[in-house]
């Protein structure tokens, strides 16, 4: 294609929105010109079906469950009053809280005031804050965040390794809609061991995020815990960034939570609109179905040239492939159906995978960010006429050029600076994309029965360990896998037996002794 058909593409197909500050440029995509009114009726039932999810639609009947995290932006949308309100007052109590830490109303047991707060959770619970976290931080930031989010026992010495004495004045906020989600139960089960030997009370440090009526929230009510704030069965945890689970932690930190949450719903009421061709997350929704034929038959590259935006790629892995990953549509039909989503920033990206991209296999499609603005304050030369910011956007330039003359499809988000409204916006624009295309294609994208069944496989295995210790102390003989699994009756568990068997004798505290003579099935493991 001529530089000049290419230009007449771009002013055609260019989406600006410029109420929220950005566009989204596809024409880099390569879809032909008839293919937008093909799609049509697909688009304005997808729009239909997103108006009735609004509208308090039951998204997942097996649980009877509504998906309100659009009334997070504007409570006035909620289908009922008490909804509404709640919306409200959780925000209300969220600024009263946060002011009351920074101002030192609120204080440790000390008298000290709280300079750091700890987040313990997973998934949505800590993706989401810690994405805009890292996106809006600054030298004025009130308090410094830390993440606790997996169970990994390393993991969490090095985090309190780095915290160290101040523990005494971070806050604790432990994020869990039901309380019994494993991984978050072991991080506050931890963090509570933590605080203990240092001689403090974790119950004065600590704050919930939690359903009513929770185990999470009967521990933090008969522990005194220093607040509770609501998560709510109407909001999924990877959509839960404008709820409590990201505004508590962004209020603390010193983000404006007014402005994340504006941001959030000017993209919403512009991305409303049933006008295919003006709406950005229904052009991007349409974008991703053309690249994969509507089957997930491409990956999904985020290219973001902004350091701020680093963690984006990761917060939308759970929100695209979480919700868009599933084995049956909403018929019941088999359909494997994803997008995978994969990305780190530019131009880092150009001295890793960029070249695959260029001249590999041809199995993706692009969605660069580009933010306009380079920095706060002016920017010295690094060559006559050339900041660095010059430089990132023409490498920017450059890749997506480079690409191009090689065959690959791109497209362009474009927004002017990274700042708390910007940041609402992009959220905002992701998830109203992720609704479409799961409509385009016939998935409940609000559901994760996969998630669950992982969790419950977890629970088995945790089962099969605590039986086999206690065969191995009853007998006090050296078994091999297969024997043991012979002996609790489940034969075709032998990998598994071993792997348990593996884990525990690497860990000399857990008194499983392992006799090394070769092969998996020659190896003997013995307890004590």
């Amino acid at each position: 294609m001529q530089k000049a058909d290419l230009w007449d593409r771009y002013n055609r197909y260019i989406c600006q929105c410029q109420n929220i500050g950005l566009s989204l440029d596809i024409s880099r995509m390569n879809f032909d010109d008839g293919f937008f009114d093909r799609m049509e009726p697909a688009m304005q039932k997808a729009f239909a079906d997103m108006a009735n999810l609004e509208g308090g639609g039951i998204a997942n009947p097996g649980e009877n469950r509504m998906v309100g995290h659009y009334w997070l932006r504007n409570p006035d949308l909620a289908p009922f009053a008490e909804i509404r309100d709640e919306i409200a007052a959780a925000a209300e109590n969220i600024l009263a809280f946060a002011c009351d830490i920074h101002n030192g109303v609120i204080l440790n047991p000390s008298g000290m005031r709280f300079e750091n707060f700890l987040v313990i959770g997973i998934g949505g619970s800590a993706l989401g804050p810690q994405f805009v976290a890292d996106a809006l931080s600054s030298s004025s930031n009130r308090m410094k965040p830390y993440f606790l989010d997996n169970t990994d026992p390393d993991g969490m010495d090095r985090l309190f390794e780095e915290i160290g004495k101040n523990l005494a004045t971070t806050l604790v906020i432990v994020i869990s809609k039901s309380g019994s989600t494993k991984e978050t139960r072991n991080g506050m089960l931890e963090t509570v061991s933590a605080y203990r030997r240092l001689g403090l009370d974790f119950s004065r440090h600590a704050v919930a995020v939690t359903g009513d009526g929770s185990e999470l929230d009967r521990t933090a009510g008969d522990e005194g815990w220093l607040k509770r704030f609501p998560m709510w069965d109407w909001v999924g945890g990877r959509t839960s960034v404008t709820s409590p689970v990201g505004l508590l932690p962004a209020a603390l930190q010193g983000i404006n939570i007014r402005s994340l949450l504006a941001g959030a719903m000017n993209c919403d009421e512009i991305t409303r609109s049933r006008e295919t061709a003006s709406n950005p997350a229904a052009v991007m929704a349409l974008m991703w179905h053309y690249a994969t034929r509507g089957k997930g038959e491409k990956d999904l590259v985020i290219l973001p040239y902004k350091d701020r935006l680093l963690l984006f790629s990761r917060y939308l892995q759970q929100l695209i492939m979480e919700s868009l990953g599933k084995g049956t549509d909403l018929d019941g039909k088999r359909v494997s159906q994803g997008l995978t989503v994969y990305g780190n920033k530019g131009s880092t990206d150009q001295h890793a995978y960029v070249q695959q991209l260029r001249d590999g296999v041809n199995n993706f499609f692009v969605t660069f960010i580009e933010v306009l603005r380079d920095r706060a304050s002016e920017s010295m030369e690094v060559e006559e006429g050339v900041t660095s910011g010059d430089f990132l956007s023409g490498f920017m330039q450059g890749t997506r050029e480079a690409l191009h003359d090689n065959g690959r499809e791109s497209m362009t988000i474009t927004i002017y600076v990274v700042d708390a409204f910007t940041t609402g916006a992009l959220v905002a624009l992701f998830e109203r994309a992720v609704g479409f295309y799961a409509y385009l294609v016939n998935v409940n994208a609000y559901d994760q029965p996969g998630v669950e069944a992982g969790k419950k496989a977890a629970g088995t295995v945790i089962e099969l360990q605590r039986e086999i210790v206690a065969l191995l102390s009853k007998h006090g003989l050296a078994l091999g896998a297969e024997e043991i699994a012979e002996k609790l009756g489940k034969p075709d568990r032998s990998e598994t037996v071993f792997a348990i068997l593996r884990h525990l004798a690497a860990n000399p505290d857990r008194k499983i002794t392992a006799i090394v003579k070769g092969s998996p099935s020659e190896m003997l493991f013995r307890a004590g």
